[in-house]
């Protein structure tokens, strides 16, 4: 026998022929490296991660004089007819603390003083200490700065 052939520890099994089972099916490539993937053994991990990594805004104070303005704002749109103004509002994060700033074009369907609750006609609402601000054309003017 040649030296350098016995000295290998696989040399009485190196050219015989590659092994096929005759009771089971051939396994696909993926399926045989499928059986390797790692054990996901912190399901929900990279999704608590993710929603932990979200940012969220911090609701602002607004300061007498923007309340007083937005009143004005929001007093003029009830007296007036079907007049369109983009409202944003802070909408509360369900899972965390903070939230998010939202703009909403629409036209004030109703005011509730009780329950201090602004509703559009396309069934949109918010609570007024949630308004930051009103835009519209209509409030372009000087008076309103």
């Amino acid at each position: 026998m040649d030296k350098e052939k016995s000295s290998t520890p696989y040399h009485d099994i190196m050219n015989l022929p590659h092994h096929v089972s005759s009771i089971r099916p051939h396994m696909a490539v993926a399926d045989r490296a499928a059986q390797f993937a790692p054990f996901a053994a912190l399901t929900g991990h990279d999704a608590a991660i993710k929603e932990t990594a979200r940012l969220t805004d911090e609701k602002l104070q607004l300061d007498e004089n923007t309340k007083a303005a937005i009143d004005e704002k929001l007093r003029y749109l009830l007296e007036q007819d079907e007049s369109e103004a983009i409202f944003t509002y802070f909408v509360p994060d369900k899972n965390k603390s903070g939230g998010a700033y939202v703009s909403h074009a629409g036209v004030v369907k109703r005011v509730d003083t009780i329950e201090q609750i602004i509703t559009l006609t396309d069934g949109i609402s918010f609570h007024i200490d949630d308004l930051y601000r009103i835009d519209g054309d209509m409030f372009d003017a000087e008076q309103w700065l």
